[in-house]
């Protein structure tokens, strides 16, 4: 019984030093924010220390999350990656569409890693991208060569 006691610490601290990858971290505000969307930006917003200056600016985020209900986007059906770049070994940017009756919302998350563990540097979202895809079907952004 001795022997068993630094062996689960070992364990213990193994799963509590655990890095958590970006994509983990996106995962996980997924899944809490099918819950509850508010609860799940805080969330993500706590992995970064300095985000403490910004509770105001957070909790705005959070409100207005909260405000996509079923009466006013429709029913949320999930969401799908747009695109994930890794700008170096210590900043990545992932891009994703949240379906909903009415509209998608695109989410962008941007993580950076300062030392040894990865943190939320910045969450955005917005509903104008479709403006920058019809941007991006006109003429003059067409290869027209081939």
């Amino acid at each position: 019984m001795k022997n068993l006691l630094p062996i689960g610490l070992v364990i213990l601290s193994m799963n509590c030093m655990a890095q958590q990858s970006p994509q983990q971290m996106i995962d996980a505000f997924f899944t809490a924010y099918k819950k509850d969307a508010g609860k799940a930006v805080k969330e993500l917003y706590q992995t970064n220390v300095w985000t403490e200056r910004i509770k105001d600016d957070i909790e705005n985020v959070a409100n207005k999350l909260n405000g996509f209900t079923l009466d006013y986007v429709g029913k949320y059906y999930g969401y799908e990656l747009i695109t994930s770049k890794k700008f170096a070994s210590s900043f990545e940017l992932y891009s994703y569409l949240i379906k909903y009756d009415r509209q998608p919302i695109r989410f962008t998350f941007k993580f950076y890693k300062p030392d040894d563990k990865w943190v939320l540097y910045a969450f955005q979202f917005d509903d104008s991208f479709s403006t920058e895809i019809e941007e991006a079907a006109k003429l003059y952004n067409q290869d027209l060569d081939k």
